[in-house]
């Protein structure tokens, strides 16, 4: 199945971050104290390492999560908190790389499990794959782009982990053991005994990190790369990855330096991609200036294009001629598709958390490409605080060319100030709304923010429809009639299906137009709302949402965790079933549910998590 992953490490090398554990020993942690534990007491530095990175050019971050197993926190008396720290790390990566704007992926560190194995050692392979299997599992939670096993002495353990990621999921897997000064593991085997062991297990990509400095660890990379070569088995053919140390650790008054510099790292970062590298980045004692001297020797490698974060397109200035906007004339594109009775299809993108819109825009280019009708613009959703729900929607319809569908809370904004939202959403063209009440600030950031709520997504239908009559809500004339296509929302989920019935008159009665459904999993349950509502088929078009699941970890969050979000028992067993193949179970759900759903609706709206705007993608290929 295509991943992200698969494709950057197609496009060309990627850049990996450095050393979390370096940044975060000079941000004042101590030796001695469990690094992975900061992401629950000191989330915002392991963020602003994070930042650091993806700033410096990062297309590949790791999450600060590389000693949080179950018996290496133990030695914290942490070991009951794996879960929290691995979902923590993922949370805090993802959430930097949404500040920043960066399209860069989210690698899950997973490294040794600090026990050694029989017969050397006590402790027995299940018990040691049990350990990674834990760690995995949360975060796969999380939502992690891929897993990176990382800094393995031995290919014993090292075949452990990958058995244990295997059982869970099928994300593409990084694969990288250190070696010592004389080219072997810590176990005493060569890169060719590895080749041997790991390659036929599957790794996305295999290769060498830590050790020693870029001049010791390059030669093994070589002899990685020479033994994948010469492989006579049919199997398909890891890429390589190197990311050394910064050379050998010193102390100097009193703190650990390492002494290779940005410029060395440069020089070591071309000379890898030109011997065939595809993952080139840092370990122990690389910091961001590392990673910012790699990026720029990269793009001038010839015949090597680096995937980078894309900055952010001019702003297009108006030239006299283009400043007296012209009347907008009939419905929207979207509106002309439901009348005429084609099918639509529409696909969720959250806004970033910060000031960058790039991946949003490109998550837009992506889905376009894959022929959607719309992009639905969330609200600052889980009242978690985001860019403008507006601003992105106006920003894709304008830049990529696709029609948005824009959700507008009453949370946030006082009735005067819904209105004037609208009037500046019309003017420039974003006129598909879906009106919402808004999830309660106490969900989010800020708990303790004031919600407005001066009308529920009934008043606002009402305010909509009172503007495309010409007025606003006082009955004050607005100069025309505006064309707003009005939707509003239904949860047929809920367990009180006579109440989101009444509810759901009420907004039509109000105005609206169509109608969307939160996530179904069952096509029972529209059908019993219908029966609710009182009719075989609502008297507006219908687009129904459909939601991919990832995971067991990830359908029981949402059905446990999500308001709005119900789950049938046979989605979650179906899931639970599925095992490692959550991702490729939840597509073949979603596609199942779009063809049993279709005959009952005008369209469908996915919404993928964890901004996986591929998989929503793979889903619509069932509609080909």
């Amino acid at each position: 199945m295509p991943h992200p992953f698969l494709d950057r490490l197609a496009a060309g090398p990627i850049l990996a971050d450095g050393a979390m554990g370096t940044m975060l020993y000079a941000a004042g942690a101590g030796l001695d104290d469990c690094f992975d534990a900061l992401n629950l007491s000191r989330p915002e530095t392991v963020g602003a390492v994070h930042r650091a990175y993806l700033e410096a050019g990062a297309g590949l971050i790791k999450t600060n999560t590389f000693g949080a197993n179950g018996a290496k926190l133990a030695a914290f008396g942490l070991d009951g908190e794996v879960r929290r720290i691995n979902k923590a790390g993922v949370r805090i990566a993802r959430e930097a790389r949404e500040v920043v704007g960066s399209a860069a992926l989210v690698a899950g560190s997973v490294g040794p499990s600090g026990r050694t194995l029989a017969p050397f050692g006590t402790a027995q392979p299940a018990a040691v794959r049990d350990l990674f299997r834990e760690q995995i599992e949360a975060l796969l939670e999380g939502g992690v782009d891929l897993l990176l096993l990382e800094t393995f002495g031995s290919v014993d353990e090292i075949a452990e982990a990958i058995t244990a990621a295997r059982a869970s999921c099928d994300l593409p897997l990084v694969v990288s053991l250190t070696f010592a000064d004389d080219g072997r593991t810590i176990a005493g085997q060569s890169p060719e005994d590895v080749v041997a062991a790991v390659a036929p297990l599957g790794p996305a990509v295999l290769g060498a990190n830590c050790s020693v400095g870029p001049r010791r660890l390059l030669p093994v990379a070589r002899a990685l790369a020479a033994a994948l070569a010469a492989r006579e088995d049919a199997g398909p053919r890891p890429a390589l990855a190197c990311m050394p140390n910064a050379g050998w650790p010193a102390q100097v008054a009193g703190r650990v330096i390492y002494p290779s510099s940005p410029e060395y790292f440069a020089a070591f970062a071309a000379d890898a991609v030109r011997c065939g590298v595809a993952v080139v980045g840092g370990c122990c004692g690389t910091t961001p200036a590392h990673t910012a001297a790699m990026a720029t020797a990269l793009k001038t490698v010839a015949d090597v294009p680096v995937p980078a974060v894309q900055p952010t397109p001019p702003i297009r200035r108006s030239g006299p001629s283009d400043l007296d906007l012209a009347p907008v004339e009939g419905p929207t594109g979207l509106a002309r598709k439901l009348e005429g009775g084609k099918f639509v299809v529409a696909v969720e993108i959250d806004p970033p958390k910060g000031l960058n819109p790039a991946k949003a825009l490109e998550g837009a280019r992506l889905l376009k490409e894959a022929g959607v009708d719309a992009i639905n613009v969330a609200d600052s959703p889980m009242a978690r605080v985001r860019m403008s729900a507006l601003t992105i929607s106006h920003l894709i319809q304008d830049r990529v060319g696709v029609e948005t569908i824009l959700h507008l809370t009453t949370r946030d904004r006082s009735l005067m100030g819904l209105q004037s939202e609208l009037l500046g959403a019309h003017a420039v063209g974003v006129r598909n709304i879906l009106a919402l009440t808004g999830d309660p600030p106490s969900l989010g950031d800020y708990p303790d923010s004031s919600a407005v709520y001066d009308v529920d997504s009934i008043g606002l239908v009402r305010v909509l429809a009172r503007l495309n009559e010409g007025t606003d809500s006082a009955g004050a004339p607005i100069g025309r009639a505006a064309r707003f296509a009005i939707a509003c929302a239904v949860d047929p989920t809920r367990a009180d299906a006579a109440h989101e019935a009444a509810r759901l008159r009420a907004k039509l009665d109000a105005g609206a137009q169509f109608v969307m459904t939160q996530p179904i999993y069952d096509p029972a349950v529209w059908e019993r709302f219908l029966a609710a509502f009182g009719a075989l088929r609502l008297p507006v078009p219908v687009v129904i949402g459909i939601l991919p699941l990832q995971s067991s970890k990830h359908a029981e969050f949402l059905h446990n965790e999500v308001p709005g979000i119900t789950l049938t028992d046979e989605a979650r067993e179906r899931m639970r079933r599925a095992g490692p193949e959550g991702r490729a179970e939840g597509i073949r759900m979603a596609q199942e549910l779009l063809l049993q759903l279709r005959p009952h609706a005008q369209g469908v709206y996915l919404m993928p998590s964890f901004g996986r705007y591929e998989v929503a993608a793979e889903v619509l290929r069932v509609l080909d």
